[in-house]
């Protein structure tokens, strides 16, 4: 009678194969990972460049005399008069978040019926010259000069 003998070379095949099924789905796993955080951070600054495009069109077609900044309920606001008329546009702060709210500048804004901007836990206001501004969000510092052109510093720039 002839017995089989076992040979240990189907043990090693399964194991090298077992090996590299392992190897490809950490692959997998780990680049999926690597992936999402470079997506995120695109996401972050394409939000940053936004919010800071969106503060330097609002004040550059402005006359410098139409851009004020006031005191607000929870942050400095700024006001972009449109010119010859009681109206214009207020930014400021609303728990959290960035909002526009446009209406009669002799009336108080009405938070909740102003439009939101982007999300921000910081919007500070300060006028630096006669017609420039350096406005402080998450997005980082811009400098904005009414009438003109605005610069952007700082930020995350992943």
């Amino acid at each position: 009678m002839n017995r089989e003998k076992s040979s240990p070379l189907g043990l090693y095949t399964i194991g090298i194969a077992a090996l590299f099924l392992l190897g490809f789905l950490l692959l997998i796993v780990f680049g999926a990972q690597v992936y999402s955080d470079a997506v995120s951070g695109q996401d972050e600054n394409s939000q940053s460049r936004a919010l800071r495009s969106y503060l330097i069109n609002c004040t550059q077609t402005a006359a410098a005399e139409d851009v004020t900044v006031e005191d607000g309920a929870e942050s400095r606001v700024l006001v972009i008069r449109d010119s010859g008329t009681a109206y214009g546009l207020r930014i400021f702060l609303h728990e959290g978040q960035l909002v526009e709210y446009y209406g009669r500048l002799d009336a108080q804004p009405d938070p909740e019926q102003a439009q939101p901007v982007a999300e921000t836990s910081v919007f500070t206001v300060e006028q630096i010259d006669e017609d420039v501004y350096a406005v402080t969000t998450d997005a980082g510092r811009s400098l904005l000069h009414a009438g003109g052109t605005g610069t952007g510093e700082g930020g995350d720039t992943r």
